[in-house]
């Protein structure tokens, strides 16, 4: 029996994991400031919106008008009406203006959880992303409740019967690494003199995958895979 697949939206990434993510499931994207965490949220989104699909958008770090700013520029259909962009970044102009709704997003973990099933209630999105999910993570003092919140976050998100990837730090997801579905990391390294960028799959249930470091470019029209490469 084959499994049903849903692409990222990058073909060389969907390549690598044998067809695509698995629907229904949590995935998390992991890497340095710079290596395209965003971007690649972006693909997963906009192939979601290609497709007729309604999808999610929370960022909780880059103002959400950047993001549409920056992305159209690139070629990137971020003012469909089936695309909903939720900005509940902590700026100044937010906590003035729409505290509560930013409260709601953005106060913690359980918080985000109960928000994203209110939005439920007047939209059937097939898609959620939270970026990063690291800002979430500063606001709880004590890991093990946030281990818990996180885990009642994916349970959720399973009953919704959505496909969710989360982005974060690289060095702030060790507690999301056990509990998600699959984990997709993004390095930035010096080759001869140059700065190179490569992927790699540490994760991913349910299915086989490519286990080889392959390399990526960020370009003007987002991110490009080569799956028929080594990093290394």
């Amino acid at each position: 029996m084959i499994t049903a697949r849903i692409s990222t939206g990058i073909p060389g990434l969907d390549i690598m994991l044998n067809g695509g993510l698995i629907p229904g499931r949590t995935y998390l994207v992991k890497g340095a400031p710079g290596t395209g965490k965003t971007t690649l949220a972006m693909h997963f989104a906009m192939a979601g919106i290609s497709n007729g699909e309604s999808v999610l958008y929370i960022t909780l770090e880059e103002p959400g008008e950047n993001i549409k700013q920056d992305f159209s520029r690139m070629g990137f259909d971020v003012y469909n009406e089936n695309f909903t962009l939720i900005d509940a970044t902590p700026t100044t102009e937010h906590y003035v203006l729409v505290e509560d709704f930013f409260e709601s997003f953005a106060k913690n973990l359980n918080k985000l959880t109960d928000a994203i099933k209110e939005q439920f209630k007047t939209k059937r999105y097939s898609r959620v992303v939270v970026d990063p999910i690291t800002m979430l993570k500063f606001t709880s003092s004590d890991e093990l409740e946030y281990r818990k919140a996180f885990l009642s976050f994916i349970k959720t998100m399973m009953r919704l019967r959505t496909t969710v990837l989360i982005t974060a730090e690289g060095e702030q997801a060790d507690i999301e690494e056990y509990l998600v579905n699959g984990v997709i990391e993004l390095e930035l390294f010096q080759k001869e003199g140059r700065l190179e960028r490569a992927l790699k799959i540490t994760k991913f249930r349910g299915s086989g995958f490519d286990n080889v470091i392959r390399p990526y470019e960020i370009t003007e029209n987002g991110m490009v895979v080569y799956p028929d490469k080594s990093a290394l």
